[in-house]
């Protein structure tokens, strides 16, 4: 079953590479790809639930800006030191899980 992923802009896109390599299923795209780059969170997430599973971001703000509960797409929040690449990518492996049992309306931190 193919998982329709969405990744934030503020992560760096070759991001989008390693997720794809965990799963032949997990479909990724960023924000620019999608020519949502200049939305904000709340007009995103509307776009976003409309045409992904899961978005995955490091906006620490964007739990508390947003009503995840109420949509239907799974929120993954990456905590990790930067977001510059090398510090994000022990991150990737511990995403499986975590896509696959995606749940809309579903908030999860990875750190």
């Amino acid at each position: 079953m193919i998982i329709k992923i969405l990744l934030d802009e503020c992560l760096p896109k070759k991001l989008m590479y390693r997720i794809e390599e965990l799963d032949s299923d997990f479909v990724v795209k960023t924000t620019p790809d999608m020519g949502w780059a200049s939305f904000t969170n709340g007009d995103l997430l509307s776009a976003a639930e409309k045409e992904f599973d899961v978005f995955i971001t490091s906006d620490k703000n964007l739990s508390f800006q947003q009503s995840i509960p109420s949509s239907s797409i799974q929120v993954v929040l990456l905590k990790a030191k930067t977001n510059i690449y090398q510090d994000l990518l022990p991150l990737v492996q511990k995403l499986t899980p975590a896509i696959k049992a995606h749940t809309p309306g579903n908030f999860l931190e990875i750190d």
